[in-house]
C-alpha cells in the first residue's frame, strides 16, 4: 500500500471545511468518493471538491474495492453501524468524535479493531494543532515546574458563536447525538487532559438538566483524579448569559501557570518572574494535521495519533462526568 484512498461517510458541515479537502492536501492520500444520504449534496460537495465519485449509499464507499480508508463523519448514532461495516471489510477508518453514541458501542468497536485487520484512529484533532503542541511541549519542558492541578470553564449561551444553531439540530437529539452539547463539544477538552495527563484513577460527577426526562445535560460539573496525582476539575454550562461566556483551561504548577482556550489560539506562559503570550495560526482545514499524521500510520510510518481505546475512554469519562455511570 502506497496510497490511502479515502471515501467519506457523511460529507456535511464538518468534511466541508475543517477536513473534507485536506484528504486531497496530504501527503500518500486521495479522496476518492464521497457519500450523503441526501444524493443532491452528495454531487454537490464531490462536484465542488473535485472529487471524482459520489454516492448517496454507505454501503458503496464500503464495497469500493479502490478505497482502503474510510472517514465516518456522520453524527454519532450511526458510528458503530458504519465502522463495523468498514473494518468487517478489512478498511482502516477514521472516526469522528465522539466516537460512538456511549461507551458501550464504543468498547464494541474497540473489540472489532482487535479482531481485525484495519486499523482505526478517531478524530481528536486538537491533538495535533500548534497551539495545544505549545502546551504540551511547555509541560515536557516542566516551564511550570511540578503540574499539580488543572481547570477548565465552559461557559456558553444557547446561541453561542461556536454552538451551530440549525433547523434541524441533531446535537440536542440524544438519540442522535448521545447527549447535547456537553457530548459535542466536552471530548475535545477531555481528551487533551488525557493526553497531557496519562491514565485516570477516579472520575465523578453532576449535572443538571432544564427537562428531568431528557439527556441534554445542560450544566455539568466534575472532577478527575489521574493517577500521577494530578486532579482535575471541569464545568460546563450551555445555558448562560451571553455576558458570562468563558472558554478557558487553566494547568497550574508548582512553580507557575498556563492559560489557553480550546475555541482560540494563543498560549500563556506565567510564573513568578515571567509572562509570554504564544500566538498561532490553525490550518485552513484544522484536521489536516491529524489526518496527515493518520494516513501516516495506515502507512506503517508512525504510531496512531488517537487509538480506539483512547476515544473508549473520553466516553467513559462523559458518562461519569455527567453523573450517568458511577
Amino acid at each position: 500500500m502506497n496510497n490511502i484512498n479515502w471515501g467519506i461517510i457523511g460529507c456535511g458541515d464538518v468534511a466541508e471545511i475543517k477536513s473534507g479537502p485536506a484528504f486531497q492536501r496530504v501527503e500518500h492520500s486521495n479522496l476518492v468518493s464521497v457519500m450523503r444520504r441526501n444524493a443532491d449534496k452528495a454531487e454537490d460537495f464531490a462536484k465542488r471538491h473535485k472529487v471524482p465519485h459520489w454516492t448517496n449509499s454507505a454501503e458503496d464507499i464500503v464495497a469500493n474495492k479502490e478505497i482502503n480508508a474510510v472517514y465516518i463523519a456522520t453524527p454519532p448514532s450511526t458510528h458503530l453501524e458504519y465502522a463495523l461495516q468498514a473494518l468487517k471489510a478489512n478498511k482502516h477508518v477514521y472516526l469522528e468524535k465522539p466516537m460512538a453514541l456511549d461507551a458501550k458501542q464504543a468498547q464494541q468497536i474497540v473489540e472489532a479493531v482487535h479482531n481485525g485487520t484495519g486499523k482505526l484512529s478517531v478524530a481528536h484533532y486538537r491533538r495535533k494543532l500548534p497551539a495545544f503542541l505549545k502546551v504540551q511541549e511547555l509541560l515536557h519542558q516542566h516551564k511550570i515546574g511540578t503540574v499539580t492541578h488543572a481547570d477548565i470553564q465552559i461557559i456558553q449561551a444557547k446561541k453561542s458563536l461556536f454552538v451551530a444553531e440549525v433547523e434541524e439540530n441533531w446535537r440536542v437529539d440524544p438519540a442522535i447525538s448521545g447527549g447535547g452539547y456537553f457530548y459535542d463539544l466536552a471530548p475535545h477538552q477531555i481528551d487533551l487532559m488525557v493526553h497531557y495527563f496519562g491514565p485516570i484513577q477516579q472520575t465523578c460527577g453532576f449535572s443538571h438538566t432544564s427537562n428531568r426526562s431528557s439527556k441534554v445535560e445542560e450544566v455539568v460539573n466534575g472532577i478527575i483524579s489521574f493517577r500521577n496525582g494530578i486532579q482535575f476539575r471541569g464545568l460546563w454550562n450551555f445555558n448562560a448569559a451571553g455576558i458570562n461566556e468563558k472558554d478557558q483551561c487553566v494547568i497550574y504548577g508548582t512553580k507557575g501557570k498556563i492559560e489557553f482556550s480550546f475555541f482560540g489560539s494563543t498560549v500563556a506562559l506565567t510564573t513568578d518572574d515571567h509572562h509570554e503570550v504564544f500566538s498561532f495560526t490553525n490550518p485552513s482545514h484544522v484536521q489536516e494535521p491529524m489526518i496527515q499524521h493518520v494516513v501516516d500510520y495506515f502507512l506503517g510510518k508512525g504510531e496512531n495519533p488517537c487509538p480506539a481505546e483512547d476515544g473508549m475512554l473520553v466516553m467513559k469519562t462523559l458518562e461519569k462526568l455527567s453523573g450517568r455511570t458511577s
